[in-house]
């Protein structure tokens, strides 16, 4: 067997022109030295059943040995504002906010803190190991702390505040439930000895969701993360009592003159950046790292809103999460400006090592453009980049109790799934949940992705290879751009190319996104949607960082999770999120069919509608017999229809004038429908007596000469290599192309 995690790496950026540079990040703790060297990836599936693995060296000045280390990942979101003589010089003091805690016991967590875990010196507002409120102060060697009779409550918002006199000997803490019915009351003022003189650390940050625990470029090093909300943090250069500290922090603008205000964090400001701002005279601003949730809900929302654009003051909280990444931040091991003359497409670095016994080999994936500003085919392939963050080092097959069940079969766990399970640093998909139960809303294509590489899953990236393995053996030349590409850059990254190629999965789409391929089709390009579930959940990009995505799993769709009442408009933007269905752009109207269904226990063959008989479509089936079965065989389950399917609906946006040209709707009980599908549920609700879980195959004009043609099945280019290519999958995708490419109208 073949070691695939010994040594793990990734590409910065993901996608690259030809002439520009890529970093890869490489770590080892096994292993000194390996080989590397550039492959292009025509197929990244070893299935003997099919291609196979086809991956062409690109020779370049990388080829050869290279020394690895080790470099490890920090996770955990925390805010920072940097060292300051203020805070150095406090003497009597008082910190105060709101807290919604996620996780109350099990570790302790740092609320806020001036705490530096080398000297052990500082003081911090913390959880303790049972979930207790605690006030903590270390000065010259002695530990002084006031705890909380009581632990807080899970998922309930409280008041918290801290409190130290040096002229009183005291240290104080204090609590108010904002609830108090039904057992909610947490109401306590705990006072306790505490010391005498001033002795913080030099060279400390004030956290938020952490400690310090030292310096380690690149990375910062913090501990005890808290898990939950935090909201408006207040810090004042005086011993003040619980009840005065909840009237100021109750209030929304604090009175900026107070000479005893030293801080007022308002987290409801610039949430579309990683800004912390502070409200008081002191300007006393941060920055929030590891990517928490932001656009959360605070204290006062009162459900009127749905949207911080809208009533941004009740979005004064940050969620922090001990499991937050943001960047491995790793250093480059090696970089290489690509060759003017390489060709488009997916490529990857390929590193070995290892012994005969026990080969190791990974990969580090990145897609090549060409030159900037130019083109060199007249066929785009659009890599769905949005779905392969939304999936990355994805852990439901071991997290979820009801994988198997989905499935319908018995759960193979790889060599990938166990060290994703094992390594929960290397950060989570959109289809999982942090540590505290909330859905993880952000993914980042900064770390090692072990699902978007070759020999990887079947599932996404590695089923996409099957059509340029296709467009390559039929001599089909292309360039690939990636997702974030049309999302930065919009409709002109699609304008230069005759026919642009949706792969087997593009589910997730941003607004630019659906714009940029809209105006496309509008504009006389001709789009083949060669897949199924696309242009499902609406999504974003960050708006300055490249390779970070942002999801709000809504209250409809197949979802892992549900974004918290309040929580369903994106950070980044400000836009509603969950289904584009449910956004009024369902994917009928781009490309005529909509999810309709998961078919994971086998996959069947489509046959032809009258339509496919119609004078306009007989281009598409020549070759075809009339009542010849379509796709009834594949890598997939043993057919082109399965996996995920989609469904014309004229009532959600399919065109008027589209031909239906076939449809597989014999799915039999596997075939669940979606839940958007199901207002109610009732018996018979499966494929075997369900007449919309079915995968439709249509074709649609648009205007100024474009068309869209679409096949609604994720398994279909997992039947383009059978028998040789010699098939009708493979026949009627190549009629298709090859008169798209003909500028004739339709």
């Amino acid at each position: 067997m073949i070691d695939s995690t010994s040594v793990l790496g990734y590409a910065k950026p993901m996608s690259v022109h030809a002439d520009e540079e890529v970093s890869f990040h490489l770590s080892s703790s096994s292993l000194s030295v390996a080989d590397i060297r550039i492959v292009r990836v025509r197929c990244g599936d070893p299935d003997e059943n099919g291609p196979g693995l086809k991956l062409f060296h690109a020779p370049s000045s990388l080829d050869g040995e290279i020394v690895l280390k080790h470099q490890p990942i920090h996770i955990g979101s925390y805010g920072e504002v940097a060292d300051n003589p203020l805070l150095r010089a406090l003497t009597d003091f008082s910190v105060g906010c709101y807290i919604y805690p996620t996780i109350t016991s099990g570790s302790r967590q740092v609320i806020v803190s001036r705490w530096n875990e080398n000297t052990g010196t500082g003081w911090k507002l913390e959880l303790d190991l049972d979930g207790k409120i605690a006030m903590t102060a270390s000065i010259g060697g002695r530990l002084f702390t006031a705890i909380s009779p009581q632990p807080v409550l899970k998922r309930e918002w409280i008041f918290v505040a801290g409190s130290i006199s040096l002229s009183r000997e005291e240290i104080r803490v204090d609590g108010a439930s904002l609830a108090r019915d039904g057992g909610r009351d947490r109401r306590f003022c705990v006072t306790e000895k505490g010391p005498d003189h001033r002795g913080w650390p030099e060279n400390t940050p004030l956290l938020f969701a952490a400690q310090f625990s030292g310096d380690e470029p690149p990375n910062k090093q913090t501990s005890q993360h808290f898990n939950g909300k935090i909201e408006r943090p207040r810090l004042y250069g005086a011993a003040i009592s619980g009840a005065d500290m909840l009237s100021l922090v109750e209030t929304l603008e604090p009175r900026t003159a107070d000479p005893l205000l030293l801080g007022a964090w308002d987290f409801s400001r610039q949430i579309d950046t990683d800004n912390i701002v502070d409200i008081s005279a002191n300007n006393h601003h941060g920055i929030v790292y590891r990517l928490p949730m932001r656009a959360a809900t605070g204290a006062n929302w009162n459900g009127y809103s749905q949207s911080w654009k809208e009533a941004p003051q009740q979005y004064g909280a940050i969620h922090f999460h001990e499991d937050d990444l943001e960047d491995a931040n790793w250093q480059p091991t090696t970089t290489i400006t690509i060759p003017s003359n390489w060709t488009s497409g997916f490529y990857a670095l390929q590193i070995r090592g290892g012994t005969a016994e026990k080969p190791v080999e990974s990969y580090a994936t990145f897609f090549v453009r060409p030159p900037r500003g130019t083109s060199r085919a007249e066929i785009a392939v659009i890599a769905p980049t949005a779905t392969y963050l939304a999936y990355a080092n994805n852990h439901a097959r071991l997290d979820q109790s009801h994988f198997e069940v989905m499935a319908d079969s018995l759960l193979i766990i790889s060599q990938d799934d166990v060290y994703l399970n094992e390594h929960r640093e290397l950060g989570h998909s959109t289809y999982d949940t942090h540590l505290d139960g909330s859905g993880v809303c952000y993914s980042t294509g900064a770390r090692p992705i072990l699902n978007t590489r070759p020999r990887a899953n079947t599932f996404n990236y590695v089923n996409d290879t099957h059509l340029l393995d296709w467009l390559e053996e039929q001599g089909f030349a292309y360039d690939v751009i990636t997702d974030e590409d049309m999302h930065r850059e919009g409709a002109g990254v699609l304008k230069p190319y005759a026919v642009v190629l949706n792969m087997t999965h593009p589910e997730y789409y941003s607004k630019e996104m659906y714009d940029a391929l809209e105006a496309y089709q509008n504009g006389g390009g001709r789009h083949m949607y060669l897949g199924g579930n696309g242009f499902y959940w609406r999504v974003a990009f960050h708006p300055t960082k490249k390779g970070i995505l942002e999801l709000r799993r809504g209250i409809a769709g197949t979802r892992s999770w549900e974004a918290e009442a309040g929580e369903g408009n994106l950070s980044f933007t400000g836009e509603p999120s969950g289904l584009w269905r449910s956004n009024g752009r369902a994917p009928q109207r781009i490309c005529g069919v909509g999810f309709s269904a998961q078919v994971f226990d086998f996959s069947s063959a489509y046959r032809r509608m009258p339509g496919s008989f119609d004078p306009k479509a007989e281009f598409v089936f020549e070759g075809v017999g009339r009542g010849e079965p379509i796709g009834n065989f594949g890598l997939r389950m043993g057919g082109a229809a399965g996996l995920e399917i989609d469904r014309a609906d004229e009532t959600l946006g399919s065109p008027p004038d589209m031909l239906l040209l076939a449809t597989a709707d014999q799915t039999g009980v596997g075939g669940v429908p979606t839940p958007e599908e199901l207002p109610a549920m009732y018996r018979g609700f499966t494929g075997e007596e369900n007449a919309m879980v079915r995968a439709d195959m249509v074709l649609f004009s648009t205007a100024n000469g474009g068309a869209v043609f679409s096949t609604g099945s994720i398994a279909w280019c997992c039947a383009l290599s059978h028998a040789g290519y010699d098939n009708n999958v493979s026949r009627i995708t190549g009629n298709v192309l090859r008169r798209f490419l003909d500028p004739h109208p339709l």
